[in-house]
Formats: C-alpha cells, structure tokens, sequence
C-alpha cells in the first residue's frame, strides 16, 4: 500500500514526498502559479490535475519510444508516483520557434521558426534566477560530468523530435520547452514534469498561446488553454 511520508521537497509548482519504499518518491502537482521568478503569484484552477495527467501521458510515451523517465504511475487526481531521483542542477531548454527570452536576446520576431531547434543550458538556482551556462561552466562549477551533460542533450534532441511529432496531429505546436534530469542508481533520467508550465504550446493554425504565457501575459483564459491542452493530449493517448 502506498503512503505518503515526509515532505522532502516544496517548490513552486509541486510537492514531492516520501513513500515506504526508499526508491520511489510520490509527487504532488499544486494549483499554485509564479512567473518573473516568483514575482507574480496567483492560482490556476485545475492547473495540479491538469499538468499531472499530461505528464503523466508525455512520460508514457517517451518512455514507449526508449527514453528513460523517473515515472511510474498516476496515483490519484494530481499525484504521480516516481523513481527516486537526485536532480541534476542543470535545466535543458529546446526552442523551435522564437518566443520570450530568446526572441528579446537576438531581436527576431516572436513567431519566427529557427531554422534549426536551438538547445540550452541553465543553472537550476533559484537564488541565481537560473542563469543561462555552458558546458564550460558545468565542469568549472562541477554541475555534472562531460558525459552526463552529453547524454542529457542526446535525450533532448530525442523528446524534440518525439514530442513534436506527437504533438502535431492535435494540431498543437511544440514552440519551447524545459527539461530536467535526475540520477537514479547512477543512471540518468527524464524528470520532473512536461506541461504548459514547462512547454510553450501554440495552435498550429491561429497561434493562439495554450500554456503559462497567458498567466505571464495577462491573456486570459489560462484555465480554458490548460484544459484544451489537456483534451488534444487525451485523445492520442499512446
């Protein structure tokens, strides 16, 4: 029987606790909304459910398609059980279209497709507010090795092609999207989550914006792109 032990970890949109087995770990997706590195706050309706389910769904298919994740099962409305995994302090981003931060830093316009996807590094330091690093810094501030850092691109390349491609025919545009990995047993895998909160998610036909960007932005109808996202997902569940 699963039970839910001390709380090991609060962040801003998760919880993770343990569990009676020291190898797995049980997560819970809050309702909870920050943006501007914590500046804004407010609250998504639905938002737990909604981003546990679809990480849920994303890590199923990933891991049907040979890519290692620390997920096992989803255990109630916005819990997900896990591998126990330590995190590696080094986010992997994925742009495919220019939007947010990218478009400001090299002045294209927000819209504009790369003519190749672009990867980046960042520091996983909320005190630091996850500043952009290179491989350079990894090995200097021994974040990881070489050889992780290697493997963990290889996989993003992967989950770009993969997630794009499964994204598609639900009409969904994979613009960016954020990675985690962690160590589990040495090994590493994908963790953390895949949602609106860690992907920016487009229309493919009018570029409406259905993830965090509408709470960013003031757009509206952040409860209603969250859930629309999450009904195109359902109906290819792999």
């Amino acid at each position: 029987m699963l039970t839910r032990g001390e709380m090991l970890y609060e962040g801003k949109a998760k919880k993770v606790y343990r569990t009676g087995d020291p190898d797995r770990y049980l997560v819970e997706f809050k309702d909870d909304a920050t943006a501007f590195d914590g500046l804004k706050k407010g609250t998504i309706t639905r938002k737990g459910e909604i981003n546990a389910r679809l990480s849920a769904l994303f890590f199923q298919m990933l891991a049907g398609r040979d890519i290692p994740t620390h997920f096992i099962d989803q255990v109630g409305a916005r819990e997900i059980l896990v591998r126990a995994v330590t995190i590696i302090p080094v986010e992997v981003v994925m742009r495919n279209i220019a939007a947010g931060s990218l478009a400001k830093r090299l002045g294209l316009a927000e819209g504009t497709t790369l003519k190749r996807p672009v990867l980046e590094l960042y520091y996983k330091s909320d005190e630091l507010h996850d500043p952009m690093i290179n491989n350079y810094h990894i090995a200097a501030l021994e974040l990881a090795s070489a050889a992780q850092v290697q493997e963990m691109e290889s996989y993003a390349w992967q989950i770009n092609e993969l997630l794009a491609d499964f994204l598609r025919p639900a009409g969904l545009a994979l613009v960016d999207f954020k990675l985690e990995f962690g160590l589990h047993h040495g090994r590493i895998l994908l963790a953390d989550e895949i949602s609106p909160d860690t992907c920016r998610f487009w229309d493919r036909s009018s570029g409406e914006k259905l993830d965090k960007d509408r709470f960013r932005r003031d757009l509206g109808g952040v409860e209603d792109a969250y859930e629309e996202v999450l009904r195109r997902v359902e109906r290819l569940r792999p």
